[in-house]
Parts: C-alpha cells; sequence; structure tokens
C-alpha cells in the first residue's frame, strides 16, 4: 500500500501555541540523521537527540532539541524514538543494553529504526520489543541528503499497521511517500531491493560520463541530453552534476553503500540466488574504499572506473575552468 501525505489533515508546520504531538526522540545525527532530525525540529515537534559524537548534535540542540546522555534516556523522555546510525552493529548497541532504548522505553512506545539495515536483525528486535510491549517499525529510507534536507524520502516501513499510522504524521515533515512493505524485516527487504536497483545503475551513471569524456564530448550537453531521455535515474540527475563538478562530498557514504550490497549478497547466499550484477557493484566498490576513498559519495565510483584504464575523470565546463581536475586525477590514481 502506498500513502501520501495529506498536508489538510496534518499540517508540516504545527501552529504557534498548540500542542506538538507526541515526544520525539532521535538517535544518531550523521549526514541524513541530523537533516531529518533537523525538519522534525522546523515542524514543531518536541524532539531529544542522542548521539555518539555530542558536537555532530549541536546544531539541533542550539535550535531547541533535548539532549540526552544515552539512548536509553531518549527512550524515558519521548513517545516515538528514531534511529538513524551506520550499520547493524550500532544498531544493536543503540537497542539492546542497559544504555540502550528498549532499557529506557516504556509499553507503548514505538520504536522506529531508519538506518539501512539486517532484514534478520529487523525481526530480533521486533519480538524483543513486542515482548516489552513497545511497537518496533524497521524503516529505511531512499533519496539521499538532498531528499532528507528537502523532506523528500521514500519510507519503506515493515512492521505493525496501527504504529506505522501513529507515525505517518512525523514523517510528513521529512517524506515525499511512505510505503507500507509488509511484516517485520520487511522495510529492510525492500530498501536492499533498492540498494540493488541502484548499484548497477551507479555503474552505468559512471561509465557513460567516461565513455563521454573520452570521445571528446561536452560532457555537461551529453549529461543534459541524456538525462532528460529513457537513460534518465535520479543518479544521473543528482549525482552526475556533482561528479562532472569534481564534487565527491558524501550525500551516502561509499562505506555505507557497501554494507548495504553486503547485506543484500548475505541474502541471496541464503536463498542460492545469484545476481552478477550486485556482485560487479559490490567488488567495484569494495576496491574504491580500499584505495581510501570510503568516506566519500557514492558518485565517487567514477575515480576508480577512470583508474581501471589509467585516464582522468570526466569534468564539465565548470570544474575545467576551476582547475578542479587536477585534484580528482590525483584522487584516481
Amino acid at each position: 500500500m502506498r500513502t501520501t501525505p495529506d498536508t489538510n489533515a496534518v499540517p508540516d508546520r504545527l501552529p504557534a501555541g498548540q500542542p506538538a504531538g507526541p515526544r520525539l526522540g532521535w538517535i544518531g545525527t550523521g549526514v541524513m540523521g541530523r537533516a531529518m532530525a533537523g525538519r522534525l525540529l522546523d515542524a514543531g515537534h518536541p524532539l531529544t537527540v542522542f548521539s555518539r559524537r555530542r558536537e555532530s548534535a549541536d546544531e539541533l540542540v542550539a535550535r531547541g532539541a533535548a539532549w540526552a546522555a544515552s539512548p536509553a534516556d531518549v527512550a524515558r523522555n519521548a513517545d516515538i524514538v528514531f534511529v538513524m546510525v551506520g550499520y547493524p552493529a550500532d544498531v544493536r548497541e543503540v537497542v539492546y543494553g542497559d544504555r540502550g532504548a528498549l532499557a529506557g522505553g516504556r509499553p507503548g512506545l514505538i520504536l522506529v529504526d531508519h538506518t539501512t539495515s539486517s532484514p534478520e536483525l529487523a525481526v530480533e528486535i521486533a519480538a524483543a520489543a513486542g515482548r516489552l510491549g513497545i511497537a518496533s517499525l524497521d524503516a529505511p529510507v531512499s533519496g539521499g541528503d538532498v531528499g532528507a534536507r528537502t523532506g523528500t524520502l521514500c519510507v519503506m516501513v515493515g512492521g505493525d499497521e496501527a504504529a506505522r499510522r501513529a507515525v505517518e504524521p512525523c514523517w510528513r515533515a521529512v517524506a515525499k511517500t511512505v510505503v507500507a512493505c509488509g511484516g517485520p524485516g520487511a522495510g529492510q527487504q525492500t530498501k536492499l531491493t533498492n540498494q540493488i536497483a541502484i548499484a548497477s545503475g551507479m555503474i552505468a551513471t559512471c561509465e557513460a560520463l567516461l565513455y563521454a569524456s573520452q570521445v571528446g564530448l561536452d560532457v555537461d550537453a551529453t549529461l543534459q541530453a541524456i538525462a532528460g531521455g529513457a537513460a534518465g535515474s535520479w543518479s544521473l540527475s543528482n549525482l552526475g552534476p556533482r561528479i562532472l563538478a569534481g564534487d565527491f562530498a558524501p550525500g551516502f557514504l561509499v562505506a555505507h553503500f557497501v554494507k548495504d550490497m553486503r547485506l543484500a549478497l548475505d541474502e541471496c547466499r541464503r536463498m542460492s540466488l545469484r545476481l552478477p550484477g550486485l556482485t560487479l557493484a559490490e567488488a567495484l566498490y569494495a576496491g574504491l574504499a580500499e584505495q581510501g576513498h570510503e568516506r566519500l559519495g557514492t558518485q565517487a565510483l567514477v575515480l576508480a572506473l577512470a583508474r581501471l584504464s589509467g585516464v582522468e575523470p570526466p569534468r564539465g565546463r565548470a570544474a575545467a575552468s576551476a582547475g578542479t581536475g587536477a585534484s580528482t586525477a590525483a584522487a584516481a590514481r
């Protein structure tokens, strides 16, 4: 089932002086988490935050969020707790244990994990939370840093329908689309499906721009031409310009994408399913990470592909005139 925001029912920003609804907690303030939490603050929701690095949450605290000393303290002061961390091990750390969210939670709490994580772990957490009277949703997102900043993410939700409906007013601040994918773990399985589709597409985006550059085309004009046709994709339209600008800052980290692809490959091995495109993408991105680029954005794959042929990465007119190409070429070697 697909649901879209009904702005007539619940506004994106709550009127001044009116109750702000449930108390919200947020755990994890990286690139995506900080932007999403910020949009909840902007919408008027009371928010308590925790991050392993206090300084990464300083901006949110300055804007009105309360700081908590642990995930358990977040849960004690919230009706809905959102988690957005890096890896399944991080999810375990912030959910379980004496300082974890489940330890601070009480019956009626809703725990929402936005991390792209293991489907098996999502099922496990849902069961553990249920024994405590806590609802758990696995709700990974797609849309990258742009979607997080603009509130246009897609949320893929696995778990209890009543809990999902209770959280939907909050998601209106961060998402364009919310999709109910099934029971516990189904949100994670859907996100892994999403990452499989992106993986081969990123290879195609980078190879196409590299080819255009090497045959002497005006790569800016070429990108404009192909992005509006059958070759068009989110990656081509949003990451293609970054590639041509020599901008490899992370909207989504290479290290996290490698993690996601390995989670998908783990599921494939469990099912004896062979996906050669995914296998190739994981190998290329793993090589990129081994070259020291694991903290760059996924568009940096073009650096590894350029290196394979011993050529410079493609660069647009603006990057060429600014001399950006020298730094990107050096990074590719």
